[in-house]
């Protein structure tokens, strides 16, 4: 078994106006601190519209079709950019999901991460947001469930920001559990711990501005573990989100790449329990380039552990 690693060119190719925080950068940073690494590296393919239909109407992506610009920039709203080359790379970010689900599921990875932009976890069904398009873990849920048959999987969101648009698409779906420990009050303004869900299969952990270590680390041990744990997922969806670092500029919880260590070790040590190891983990936020890096080939490399 091994750890695969999913990404497309295409990623790149997704540009946003000058200084926005979502740039291409990101992506290259986080590969280039992979690059050595001992991991099964594929291409992410482009999600099909039937993919996609599982989260989204058809107007939707119609109206994000037709909004798509020809040359330059449209906008959103004052976040959300598309560029030419911006729904290609959305694409390539679902279909990575489902591609590294399809091989943890079929036994040619024990573990994936999927190395793609612009993240996902704020796109609810019919609204672009905070630099999203399409609900990527959520659609990944989903084919897991249609596609690989599974009754119960696990969504778990350690980005600093809430992931309204994953609760959004998952809340009324008693099969699918999404867990966030998020920084409270910061956009987008969602994940109170009162939004629980149709089936209480929400669980929201909410942090205030720096916080630290020891707040994190109690919150996810008291609230968010017990509840995976619970919930016994057959796979474990990760929205691996790095912006809680204590560099970022985004947000104030003051993390380290040590906490991003742990929770992922913590987070596998439950996928062993309940899913035979199989977890996806998906690149969300981060946004100072370094800490991004060191924080992310940190997570990869306990996946890589893990997936021995």
């Amino acid at each position: 078994m091994t750890t695969a690693l999913l990404s497309h060119p295409d990623c790149l190719e997704h540009d946003v106006p000058r200084d926005h925080p979502e740039r291409p950068g990101r992506l290259r940073a986080v590969l280039r601190a992979l690059e050595g690494r001992d991991l099964l590296r594929e291409e992410a393919p482009q999600a099909s519209d039937a993919h996609l239909l599982r989260v989204h109407p058809q107007s939707y992506l119609d109206a994000l079709a037709a909004a798509l610009p020809g040359s330059g920039f449209a906008m959103i709203d004052g976040d959300t950019w598309l560029s030419p080359g911006s729904l290609r790379a959305a694409r390539r970010g679902v279909g990575g999901a489902i591609r590294a689900v399809d091989m943890v599921m079929d036994g040619r990875a024990q573990n994936a991460f999927v190395a793609t932009r612009p993240p996902g976890h704020h796109a609810e069904r019919e609204t672009a947001m905070g630099f999203c398009y399409f609900g990527t873990v959520a659609a990944a849920a989903y084919h897991a469930i249609e596609h690989h048959g599974l009754d119960r999987v696990g969504i778990v969101d350690f980005d600093v920001h809430h992931g309204n648009g994953t609760q959004d698409l998952v809340q009324h779906d008693a099969r699918i559990s999404y867990l966030s420990v998020h920084q409270m009050p910061l956009f987008p303004g969602t994940g109170a711990p009162s939004e629980t869900g149709a089936a209480g299969q929400i669980v929201n952990a909410a942090l205030r501005a720096g916080d630290g270590s020891a707040a994190f680390r109690d919150a996810v041990t008291a609230r968010i573990l017990p509840a995976l744990d619970r919930f016994a997922p057959q796979l474990i969806l990760v929205s691996a989100g790095f912006d809680a670092h204590g560099d970022d500029p985004l947000a104030s919880l003051d993390l380290t790449e040590a906490d991003f260590v742990w929770i992922t070790e913590e987070l596998c040590d439950l996928a062993d329990t309940h899913a035979a190891g199989r977890l996806v983990s998906c690149l969300e936020g981060g946004y100072h380039l370094g800490a991004l890096a060191r924080s992310a080939a940190a997570h990869v490399d306990v996946l890589i552990a893990r997936g021995q």
